[in-house]
């Protein structure tokens, strides 16, 4: 497995490969890598005759420093997880793209990316520059990559749709393809964030799923206000936990809803918790209609 850390270097390595008549897929991550990025990786290696996993914190996508500074880097446990994917891969080729932020910023992003109203809502109003920054990211991986399919967790439910939003404006032949979360034996669902909770906070942040899952059986005989309260009561009342955001919105607008029979695309409740003594951000969502 080769680790590219030149955008020249790896656009090369890939013109060679294309001229073969390789399809290439794109895992675009922020490293501290885990089962859930695993699983991306794995589709993709099926699915694509060459997978590119990039590797970046992108720093354009933080609003907290304090929350970028302690973003977990850990490169050479994210190599040897993928090495061990690329050695069960029959017929694919799995190369990292691991930059530098001078590499992928050698001067300002100055461009500005606005898709309202999936963009402005839920993340966008709390993180106020994180889609912008997200967009600027993977629209530069997007151009440097040239992949025919990027593969994104479903976990960052909104992002999947910012980044579909950014696909059509952008006029990319680029195919989104989105994965089911993976979630641990508590239910808790996989993040790069969750390295940061001590094995108690970890038990105690299962507890944002159950509320969500238990929240799927009261919705159908409760409105979608008490419904979104008695979800952020629930986790509240869990010591070390607080709610930052909980919408229950259309599934295809990511818009507010008020009653269950609005969205013809179903209802998502997107939520936001803090947990931990650290105030480790975590995000997760349910489906109900």
């Amino acid at each position: 497995m080769k680790v590219y850390n030149t955008i020249v270097e790896l656009k090369d390595a890939l013109f060679e490969l294309r001229r073969q008549g390789c399809c290439v897929g794109l895992v675009p991550t922020m490293g501290a890598l885990h089962a859930g990025h695993a699983s991306l990786v794995g589709r993709s290696v099926r699915e694509n005759a060459v997978t590119v996993v990039s590797i970046f914190v992108n720093p354009t996508q933080f609003n907290d420093k304090t929350d970028l500074a302690t973003y977990p880097r850990t490169l050479d446990a994210d190599c040897a997880l993928l090495g061990e994917i690329e050695s069960k891969a029959e017929l694919s080729t799995l190369l990292v793209f691991a930059p530098t932020a001078e590499e992928m910023y050698p001067t300002p992003d100055t461009r500005r990316f606005e898709y309202p109203p999936v963009s402005t809502v839920m993340e966008g109003a709390h993180r106020p520059g994180h889609f912008n920054g997200v967009c600027q990211v993977v629209s530069k991986l997007f151009y440097i990559v040239e992949p025919q399919r990027a593969y994104f967790g479903e976990k960052d439910y909104q992002q999947i749709a910012v980044v579909k939003a950014m696909v059509r404006d952008l006029g990319l032949g680029v195919e989104i393809v989105e994965c089911p979360i993976v979630r641990e034996s508590s239910g808790l669902a996989m993040s790069s964030r969750n390295s940061r909770l001590t094995d108690a906070e970890r038990l105690t942040a299962a507890c944002i799923y159950k509320a969500l899952t238990s929240s799927v059986d009261y919705a159908r005989t409760h409105t979608v206000g008490e419904t979104h309260d008695s979800v952020v009561s629930e986790i509240n009342a869990v010591d070390g936990l607080e709610v930052e955001y909980f919408s229950i919105v259309d599934a295809a607008t990511l818009q507010d809803i008020s009653s269950w029979d609005e969205p013809a695309a179903g209802a998502v409740g997107c939520i936001t918790v803090y947990c931990g003594t650290r105030h480790v951000r975590l995000i997760d969502h349910i489906r109900y209609v």
